[in-house]
């Protein structure tokens, strides 16, 4: 059987939304969404990060969203998003494969040690703005010499040296994952040696974006050129201030792609949105016909 990293190396994890109506979670829309996903070129998802509102969601909610992915993944990688040893746990009773370690400023080390006692663990490097904490080269070295650390997702939005310098880091532990979350620099992080995909942009167009890490692997320069540009645009209309927005910008887009249905796109916990900027990325998932031809 195929080892874990096996199974991510070279693939996308789409970090998938939850659908709402309103302040309701919307239980029927999140179940066609996995069903809809399940067709997709994927590796797996990512559940309870901060695109789908992890340390928001109750408790029962978040078991709801965890049993629906792996029932319509029972065969990919289910990644759950965890901030402590109480979320990881429900991780592991819900079978999912590996924690996303929301990041610890306290004792970073330590704390990736312990979610590990749970499941295995990709490390994440979040940008401060949204809750992120900048580990330095020791402390990554640290939490990479950890056994059951698979590796680390890196999403800085828009700091391409900071990516360069884990890539460097991580260029010294060959067996752990270099994990991309950069949105907006998607194409050049793969340059860059990331392995793999994690991002919210995932949420909709999964193909697109699976051809894009596909074309890399392949060296397939001429593909791997024109689907960076398509996701470097369709990021420009998604992961933009209010940044928060991105995730029911996400939503939208998936609505866009026959994900789900147009209702189910809210988000509880974002900002409000004006109506053309939902117009603008549904013209931008219009496009992406011509770019799967």
């Amino acid at each position: 059987m195929a080892s874990l990293n096996d199974r991510i190396d070279g693939g996308l994890l789409p970090a998938v939304p939850v659908p709402f109506r309103g302040t309701e979670m919307d239980a029927a829309a999140q179940r066609g969404y996995a069903a809809w996903m399940a067709q997709q070129p994927i590796a797996g998802v990512a559940v309870w990060a901060h695109t789908g509102r992890g340390p928001h969601l109750r408790t029962d909610a978040r078991r709801e969203v965890l049993d629906t992915w792996r029932e319509a993944l029972p065969d990919r990688v289910v990644v759950a998003g965890a901030r402590d040893i109480g979320m990881a746990i429900e991780a592991r009773r819900g079978k999912a494969d590996a924690l996303l370690a929301f990041p610890d400023q306290s004792d970073p080390v330590g704390y990736h040690q312990r979610l590990s006692r749970e499941l295995p663990v990709i490390a994440f490097y979040l940008y401060p703005e949204a809750g992120g904490v900048a580990y330095d080269d020791r402390t990554l070295h640290g939490i990479m010499e950890l056994p059951n650390v698979i590796g680390i997702k890196v999403a800085t939005l828009d700091s391409v040296m900071t990516f360069q310098r884990i890539a460097a880091v991580l260029r010294q532990h060959p067996s752990k994952l270099l994990i991309t979350g950069e949105d907006r620099f998607l194409g050049y992080s793969l340059l860059l040696g990331a392995r793999a995909a994690l991002v919210g942009m995932g949420a909709a167009l999964p193909d697109l974006q699976a051809d894009l890490l596909r074309a890399r692997v392949a060296e397939d320069w001429s593909r791997f050129i024109l689907l960076s540009d398509f996701c470097d645009r369709f990021a420009q209309a998604t992961f933009v201030e209010p940044m928060e927005g991105y995730i029911r910008r996400m939503l939208w887009a998936a609505a866009a792609d026959g994900a789900l249905p147009a209702y189910a796109c809210d988000d509880p916990w974002g900002p409000p949105l004006p109506s053309d900027e939902r117009e603008a990325v549904e013209r931008l998932v219009r496009d992406a016909r011509a770019t799967r031809a």
